[in-house]
């Protein structure tokens, strides 16, 4: 029986060095990203101040701030986004608070995908800095796609999915955490990592989001990885789409701020975004290798001139399912299932890539 394949064809770059061994999907095309460049205000066609407190004019978690659009909270200067936590009396919302800040949700929400953020963050007990993100489907008063419409639903029933946490441990410890109907609030899914000065150096905090897992890295090195062995609305809200969103609240769950503190900043060099999204495998080396029959269903037959080192078979979603060092040019897959798939063979420091219709 033929099948009609008719569904996008990812392309898998190499362009992001990370251990492909321990992700399940390995995301590789740039599809939204905001490098902050320039100097001021931030990109409004990416980003809303979110400002209205949702809880009686404030925030939720007995936090101490105010949200704000102003540019003294949030701001693009040198190649970087600064978001100041500020000690400063402020009436809004009604409410009178000792202090302001800022919080970001980004106008781009997606369904699975990678997220990096080059940060450094603010110093200070008391300060609480996150990347994170909420189901675009959360209803909340002020939160940007509330507001465009798509508010149906309650946090934790949305998912949130906590990239990059500082200020609920120790200093320099960091956490990523998961939020669903199952486990909310004091989630018990959550992990923690030590780093090494966390307000003067930059790191890169990830998250990488598959159908199956999400998986946590710092400066590409993972550490946690969430997989429920039952995926239900319970404990995997996460099959609709995310937004991002970069804040720091002030006391809360991260303590009295100290009486010496003024005002200190996160500052962000980078927000990136992959998925999977090119179309099309077009390059003169994998021109040099033939691979037939095709759609097969026993084995895999690659024609070339060239040296192959190594073979490395992928599903549509990116996932490794056979890899060969130094193969044959007849590769076995008699006990894979049918689909659509990616051959890269290797040859030197080039790849050649090649689509392949399994039908067993």
């Amino acid at each position: 029986m033929k099948i009609n394949y008719n569904f996008i064809l990812f392309f898998f770059l190499i362009s992001i060095q990370i251990n492909s061994q321990e992700l399940d999907v390995i995301y590789s095309d740039l599809v939204w990203s905001d490098e902050f460049n320039g100097s001021g205000a931030i990109d409004a066609t990416k980003w809303h101040h979110q400002t209205i407190g949702p809880n009686g004019g404030r925030w939720y978690n007995n936090e101490l701030q105010h949200y704000t659009n102003r540019t003294e909270n949030s701001f693009v200067s040198g190649g970087n986004l600064n978001i100041v936590a500020k000690r400063e009396n402020l009436s809004q919302n009604g409410v009178s608070l000792n202090f302001t800040s800022a919080r970001l949700n980004s106008k781009y929400a997606f369904t699975y995908g990678r997220v990096d953020v080059r940060a450094k963050l603010p110093f200070g007990n008391g300060t609480w800095p996150a990347i994170w993100t909420l189901g675009k489907n959360i209803s909340e008063s002020g939160a940007y796609w509330q507001q465009q419409g798509f508010g149906t639903t309650g946090w934790p029933a949305c998912g949130e999915i906590d990239i990059m946490e500082h200020g609920l441990h120790a200093t320099n410890e960091v956490s990523s955490a998961l939020h669903t109907p199952s486990s909310f609030g004091n989630t018990s899914n959550t992990a923690r990592k030590t780093l090494a000065n966390v307000v003067e150096n930059f790191h890169v905090y990830s998250m990488n989001w598959s159908p199956d897992q999400i998986t946590f890295m710092i400066d590409n090195v993972i550490y946690y990885t969430y997989n429920p062995t039952t995926k239900n609305s319970s404990t995997w809200p996460f099959d609709l789409d995310q937004f991002l969103l970069l804040n720091i609240a002030m006391g809360g769950f991260s303590g009295t701020p100290d009486a010496s503190f003024t005002e200190s900043s996160m500052v962000i060099d980078y927000v990136r975004v992959y998925q999977n999204t090119s179309l099309s495998i077009v390059d003169e080396f994998t021109d040099k290798f033939s691979v037939y029959p095709n759609p097969t269903a026993d084995f895999i037959e690659i024609k070339t001139n060239e040296n192959i080192d190594k073979v490395a078979l992928y599903s549509s979603l990116g996932q490794l399912v056979l890899r060969k060092e130094n193969p044959l040019k007849q590769i076995d897959i008699k006990n894979i299932t049918t689909g659509f798939y990616i051959l890269k063979i290797y040859s030197g420091n080039k790849i050649a890539t090649k689509k392949i219709i399994i039908e067993n």
